[in-house]
């Protein structure tokens, strides 16, 4: 039972997905004023889980790389908002959304791994 805590890795996943996802919004934020900058955005944390790791590196031994799942960098896509006369797509009103809704999908994970450890806790007898 204990050899195999998927929900821990799917917790972590989604909380560094989360960190990843603020920090390309904090990019975009930051060039909002920046002459024909395009802002981007990361892919669904679902498209990136599911996908198989696509990198460049070369396994040397079994084990040497942890994850399984695909890095968030590699699903940037750019913004298909309409761009500015000087052609920056960034919309701040936008971003700031994107923002709040990052910061409920880190929530989530905190909460999903806190509720599984308790749950751990419990089974072993600990509260």
């Amino acid at each position: 039972m204990f050899k195999n805590l998927e929900v821990f890795r799917t917790a972590m996943s989604l909380a560094q997905h989360a960190g990843q996802n603020q920090a390309v919004v904090a990019r975009n934020i930051a060039n909002a004023d920046t002459p024909g900058f395009q802002a981007q955005s990361v892919s669904h944390f679902a498209e990136i889980y599911d996908a198989p790791m696509q990198s460049a590196l070369r396994q040397t031994r079994a084990g040497h790389f942890e994850s399984t799942h695909a890095n968030a960098t590699s699903f940037l896509t750019n913004s298909q908002s309409e761009s500015s006369p000087n052609g920056n797509s960034v919309s701040v009103e936008e971003e700031m959304l994107k923002s709040v809704e990052i910061q409920r999908e880190h929530s989530r994970a905190l909460a999903i791994y806190r509720h599984s450890l308790d749950l751990m806790r419990i089974s072993i007898g600990r509260k």
